[in-house]
């Protein structure tokens, strides 16, 4: 029986290898790793109850006291955090919307708590309880899903591609009066810190600047991008531009363009570099858009990262939208053919 169970964490965590060898830009990587990370937790708890000792209990009580204390006084702290973080990001980055993201977190998350203490089922009729249980689900599939997301993408951060790369794909994050901003400068910068230490080991790469000229540009993305890397010392003839797109995935379409004409399709080596908060959505277009190619990203202020990650969440979601609205379609769907069981048949 021990054998029966110790095997299947031992699964989860050959498959979850398995995939991220494969590729590790995959968000089915967070899955497998977390089932992993339950099911290895399952098997200690078992196994303390299974052996015979005088402490095995005693075991067993320790962690199960950690998660009662942790989990209440852990939500409470993650709260704050979001709301703190709110207002500290509107302070520096000013009262928009985009910058509202985890003050919109905090208070839907804050919302469900209420919710869950007041109970509002037990104000409706008892038919309509699979509604509201349909409802906890798709609460259920979205704290899901988005753990899967944070555990995919922390898992990603620690992949690093070997210096032998012919480009770097620098991905345009917009101008601001025809100058390269504070954000988009970080990624130029990691890109000619990349090719100045392959440069010293190697041959240099090309780097390749993408974005286009947006409708309040003056000038395309990609040109200012390339003169802000000349001025720091990168050769001018081992710079392109690629200077039509206008998102993430055509600039890696159109990239991947200019270098399969350039060297072969397949016939070269290539990353791309941009924020560090970017790299698993970015990875995960760069595969769409057939690409093998993994990221380096540049630093960000502590502050502005949980609001960039609940950003860059939605984009994951809306980018696999079909799939969501089915999976929520059938869950609700599900609930309401059981709602109207209830009521004809109560």
């Amino acid at each position: 029986m021990v054998y029966v169970i110790a095997s299947v964490p031992l699964v989860f965590f050959i498959l979850f290898f398995i995939s991220y060898l494969q590729d590790p830009r995959k968000l089915i990587n967070g899955l497998w790793f977390n089932s992993f990370l339950l099911t290895f937790l399952f098997f200690c708890a078992f196994f303390y109850i299974y052996i015979d000792g005088p402490y095995q209990y005693f075991l067993l009580v320790i962690p199960l006291l950690f998660l009662i204390i942790l989990i209440p006084f852990g939500l409470l702290a993650f709260l704050a955090g979001l709301f703190y973080n709110a207002k500290v990001l509107m302070q520096k980055e000013g009262k928009r919307f985009r910058n509202s993201l985890t003050l919109i977190m905090a208070l839907g998350i804050l919302t469900l708590i209420v919710m869950n203490i007041i109970n509002p089922s037990r104000f409706f009729p008892d038919y309509l309880s699979p509604l509201f249980g349909g409802a906890g689900l798709v609460v259920i599939y979205v704290f899901l899903h988005m753990f899967n997301f944070l555990t995919a993408y922390s898992l990603n951060q620690w992949n690093r591609p070997k210096k032998n790369q012919d480009y770097i794909i620098v991905l345009g994050s917009g101008l601001i009066n025809d100058q390269v901003p504070p954000l988009l400068a970080s990624r130029i910068n990691r890109a000619v810190e990349f090719y100045n230490q392959q440069k010293k080991e190697t041959a240099p790469p090309k780097i390749i600047f993408s974005g286009g000229q947006g409708p309040d540009e003056g000038i395309p993305e990609a040109k200012a991008m390339q003169a802000y890397a000349v001025e720091k010392g990168i050769p001018i003839e081992d710079t392109m531009m690629e200077d039509k797109s206008v998102s993430t995935y055509e600039n890696m379409v159109f990239s991947k363009r200019i270098m399969d004409k350039r060297s072969g399709e397949g016939a070269y080596r290539s990353i791309f570099a941009t924020n560090n908060f970017h790299l698993f959505r970015a990875g995960m277009y760069a595969r769409k858009a057939g690409l093998d190619s993994q990221g380096i990203g540049s630093k960000t202020a502590f502050y502005y990262w949980p609001n960039a990650m609940v950003r860059e969440y939605i984009a994951i979601v809306v980018m696999r939208h079909r799939r969501h609205v089915m999976v929520v379609g059938c869950i609700m769907g599900f609930s309401l053919f059981l709602t109207m069981i209830f009521y004809f048949f109560s």
